[in-house]
């Protein structure tokens, strides 16, 4: 297992699974990466595992289960964001990360964005209303909520309503025969001497996706273990919601990676009234996708003011085939004219 700067992979012969870890301010806000315990072949060993360590957990109820309520955003992460995962300083791919066939896919990724950058050539999955989905999930910007329950934790991220349902205490239930964006997820809390209450999850199920725009593609084999629990950012003077990611993709990775990613109370964000609403690609959609010459992909925008502009407040009626043209009272949105007054 290859150890370097940018990727950091662990294999601690130790069977305990905390022993002697020490938090670092990397960046002045993530926690150290919690090693890896041991090698495992799969996710569900390393979880199988886990669930042992901790005898099985413990079993909350409605009064003790850890509360993380309000609106939150993502804060740091170990790398993932800035790809330095997959680049060096120089922006080269790092040699042995990736399997021979999703390096390449990676290297052809960023020859696109490299021809093309300078022109406007800028895929991303949302274009086509993909949601943002594993492992993208982690780091999207918008607010969020985590609402945790003794049976179960919904955890929603606004872009694209991707929400995550993590099954505590279950087995992994997939009777659709296929996958999932956000994939299907258990869990289980235990008490760690370290870190207090921690969630352990275990993931599967999960659509092929990115880390991040710009960052190699995953396949449809990822899984991850995920450690969640809560940091106290000294640097910042806050409390924070912290998870260690064990990302498991047989396809993609010569080995799991093991990531970290933070998030950030925002009572600015609710001082402001700001509610997560339901994304409606459909309504906000202003994007679209188109080749050039060369038949590389375009991610382009469409302004207010121009031909099949979307007001994303949902001004314009929509015409139901099923009722008279001109109805009143159809408007999605009553309060905004019908169209913007642009002039450019």
């Amino acid at each position: 297992m290859k150890l370097t700067t940018y990727l950091q992979l662990f294999t601690a012969g130790s069977s305990l699974l905390f022993s002697g870890m020490a938090f670092s301010q990397r960046g002045g806000n993530i926690p150290d990466l919690i090693p890896f315990p041991m090698e495992f072949e799969t996710s569900t060993e390393h979880y199988d595992y886990l669930l042992d360590y901790y005898e099985g957990g413990v079993v909350h109820d409605y009064m003790s289960v850890p509360k993380w309520e309000g609106l939150w955003s993502a804060g740091g992460d170990s790398g993932i964001r800035g790809q330095t995962m997959f680049l060096d300083e120089d922006g080269e791919i790092i040699p042995g990360v990736l399997t021979p066939e999703y390096e390449d896919a990676f290297r052809y990724r960023l020859d696109l964005a490299d021809q093309a950058y300078n022109a406007g050539v800028d895929f991303d999955r949302l274009t086509t209303c993909e949601p943002a989905g594993i492992p993208r999930w982690f780091m999207e910007p918008y607010v969020r909520e985590f609402i945790n329950t003794p049976t179960y934790s919904l955890w929603h991220n606004d872009l694209a309503n991707d929400t995550r349902r993590i099954y505590i205490n279950q087995e992994h239930v997939n009777i659709d025969g296929t996958h999932f964006a956000v994939g299907d997820s258990i869990g289980f809390w235990a008490e760690d001497e370290e870190l207090g209450d921690i969630l352990v999850v275990h993931t599967e199920d999960i659509y092929p996706g990115d880390f991040f725009r710009g960052t190699p593609p995953t396949s449809n084999q990822a899984e991850t273990v995920e450690i969640w629990y809560e940091w106290w950012d000294a640097e910042n003077d806050q409390m924070k919601v912290a998870v260690n990611v064990y990302f498991y993709d047989d396809l993609m990775l010569q080995e799991p990676l093991n990531l970290v990613y933070t998030y950030q109370y925002r009572q600015d964000m609710l001082d402001a009234g700001l509610r997560i609403r339901y994304w409606e690609c459909a309504q906000n959609d202003n994007t679209y996708l188109t080749f050039d010459e060369e038949g590389r992909p375009m991610t382009q925008y469409r302004l207010p003011g121009e031909p099949g502009y979307v007001d994303p407040r949902g001004a314009s009626q929509t015409r139901n085939p099923d009722l008279p043209p001109g109805l009143v009272g159809q408007e999605k949105n009553p309060v905004f004219d019908d169209a913007f007054d642009f002039e450019f």
